[in-house]
């Protein structure tokens, strides 16, 4: 039943998007010559509708294209939105593209500009309703997706923990097949892995999650016959499942699948030269456009105490290779800014130092570092080589954060882990950003940076 109601739902999707996107062409019509002044027509709105017919459908070959109709119930919402903005702008640029080679010059580029923003709008307002309705049927018991889980040991049981935890997702744990019953399980012991075809025929369960142990994997073959035989989807916990990242990608060696480990995009060339491209200009125009506030910073320090104006300090980079990184000294000179992390009440900041560190303002110098190429304005917070040694064998993956240029700010410091925070967390943000990354994703960290007063603020030792 599940299956036909997500089929049905997906149809409603797609058809609901195709009448919002084509409605709120003639609704931009109307704002820009009847709302906005200044309009005048210069081609009818019969015109407008044609282009917009095609351009509909294009639109949801586009979505279609980027799974923006399959099954949410694992998606998180910040990512399906961030899928409709890249597609839908993708979609813009191929529209506006073909209206320059027709030469078709006299479609309104405002009316044009409205329909985008209100479409984009529209749907990301729908898909943010109908996900809240989703779930709140789902906390209701209804709308759920029946599971079997095979396995007993760690990954079975962070498997159901995670069902149980979210009820909004929508899962209806029926209960577990092992070799033998544990009672950490906490659900419906079923039998062993090998009565799992009568456990499909009894149960008919949407879904088998196998998470066995890797004593067990001799089954696999049993386990994948037996659902393909009763037609019930099959998805597979490995037990190397807490060195993958989320979104595992694979290559193929003349028709062996590879599975590459981590995964980070900034290793696609296209996608550095864009990132450093932009590195390269923003930090120039910010270097050009704050150089009276650099001289202004330089005279408070160098008249709040006696030592030099930029304090300098040996940091661990991309590839693990140390660089110089510059700051406005904050603190009186003293001999432990290379082995501790200062703290909000440290008696060492100077009065100026508190007040360029309250502002962030001690961090401006670092667009030096960003334009030189040894750090990034979005990336993992650099480290002194003091807690690199430190963490890299006692904390997981903690490496992996030197595979990119470090930031100036990041995903892990917007989210309010800066200095003397767990480590193991900031970790966590930080593979998050690198296994993540896009442009797109850049624009938001520094937009959030700036606009809640948190720029480039890592609270490390001066």
């Amino acid at each position: 039943m599940i299956r036909e109601n997500q089929q049905l739902f997906n149809r409603l999707n797609v058809v609901s998007d195709g009448i919002l996107i084509y409605l709120m062409l003639p609704l931009a019509y109307w704002l820009r010559f009847n709302v906005l002044p200044n309009g005048v027509v210069g081609v009818p709105l019969s015109s407008y509708l044609r282009v917009g017919a095609v351009f509909t459908l294009v639109q949801l070959f586009t979505y279609t294209a980027f799974q923006l109709y399959q099954s949410t119930r694992r998606t998180r919402i910040r990512d399906e939105l961030l899928r409709l903005l890249e597609a839908s702008s993708l979609d813009a640029l191929l529209l506006l593209g073909y209206l320059f080679i027709v030469e078709e010059s006299d479609y309104s580029r405002w009316t044009l500009a409205i329909f985008f923003a209100l479409s984009v709008f529209v749907l990301a307002g729908k898909r943010v309703v109908v996900r809240k309705t989703l779930r709140a049927i789902r906390k209701r018991g209804k709308n759920l997706k029946t599971v079997v889980v095979l396995g007993c040991g760690g990954s079975a049981q962070r498997y159901l923990n995670e069902l149980k935890g979210d009820p909004e997702l929508g899962y209806d744990a029926l209960g577990y097949a092992a070799q033998k019953e544990c009672k950490e399980m906490h659900a419906i012991y079923l039998g062993g892995v090998d009565t799992l075809k009568d456990i499909l025929e009894t149960l008919q369960p949407d879904e088998v999650v196998s998470a066995i142990s890797p004593e067990e994997y001799g089954e696999t073959p049993g386990i994948i016959d037996a659902c393909e035989q009763a037609g019930v989807k099959l998805s597979i916990i490995p037990v190397y499942a807490e060195y993958m990242p989320a979104r595992p990608q694979f290559d193929d060696l003349n028709g062996i699948p590879l599975l590459n480990i981590r995964r980070i995009p900034l290793d696609n060339m296209a996608n550095a030269i864009v990132k450093r491209l932009a590195d390269i200009l923003l930090s120039a125009v910010a270097l050009v456009l704050l150089s009276p506030l650099f001289l202004i910073c330089a005279l408070g320090v160098k008249i709040s105490s006696p030592g030099p104006v930029i304090f300098k300090q040996e940091r661990v980079g991309k590839h693990k290779k140390p660089f110089t990184m510059y700051k406005f000294r904050s603190m009186r000179v003293n001999d432990e800014q290379d082995r501790a992390w200062s703290k909000k009440k440290d008696d060492r900041r100077t009065r100026f130092g508190s007040f360029i560190r309250k502002y962030s303002l001690d961090e401006l110098p670092q667009l030096v570092c960003v334009f030189l190429g040894t750090m990034s304005l979005v990336g993992p917070r650099p480290e002194i080589p003091h807690f690199v040694d430190q963490f890299k064998d006692s904390v997981p993956l903690y490496m992996v954060r030197h595979q990119v240029r470090p930031g100036m700010t990041g995903w892990a410091q917007i989210n309010g882990l800066r200095g003397d925070t767990p480590i193991k967390q900031r970790i966590e943000y930080d593979i998050h950003y690198i296994e993540n990354w896009s442009i797109l994703f850049d624009i938001r960290i520094l937009l959030a940076t700036v606009f809640r007063g948190q720029f480039i603020n890592d609270e490390q030792m001066k």
